[in-house]
């Protein structure tokens, strides 16, 4: 069994694995959009049966760009100086598309959030990436648990 999910994939399609150094912010905010989203969606349904629009309304609200923007405000300071680096790199990354329901500045937070998230998947780090969501559900109270 790989090391981690990222590893177990690229073992399953033979794909040799990259330095994730070498990665564009965008490219790490990318994967951590889904990896957020992952994380988010398996709290809600582990939590119980529930209506299906129920959970997607709760999700989308969480995951969203002004949510991802208040949890980087909110936590950076327990970011590592690596983790702190990386989400500057993707807050000043040059992405092509636009904000659809948030500020520009929002909009950029939430990449930088999703390069940090991206970067812990790809490195390995599910326990850190964890313990971040849950810094992100005590310090910027988000209703995801019951």
């Amino acid at each position: 069994m790989a090391a981690s999910l990222n590893d177990y994939f690229n073992e399953q399609f033979g794909i040799k694995g990259q330095d994730i150094r070498t990665f564009s912010p965008l490219t790490l905010a990318y994967i951590g959009d889904a990896i957020f989203d992952v994380i988010v969606r398996s709290i809600l349904v582990n939590q119980g049966n529930t209506a299906v629009n129920k959970l997607h309304s709760r999700a989308s609200s969480i995951v969203k760009a002004g949510t991802q923007s208040l949890i980087i405000r909110t936590i950076m300071d327990d970011l590592t100086e690596e983790e702190k680096e990386i989400y500057r790199r993707g807050r000043n990354s040059k992405p092509h598309t636009k904000a659809k329901n948030a500020s520009t500045i929002e909009y950029l937070d939430a990449t930088g959030f999703e390069a940090v998230m991206g970067f812990l998947y790809l490195k390995g780090d599910m326990d850190r990436a964890c313990e971040i969501v849950r810094l992100a559900i005590e310090k910027a109270d988000l209703d995801i648990l019951k």
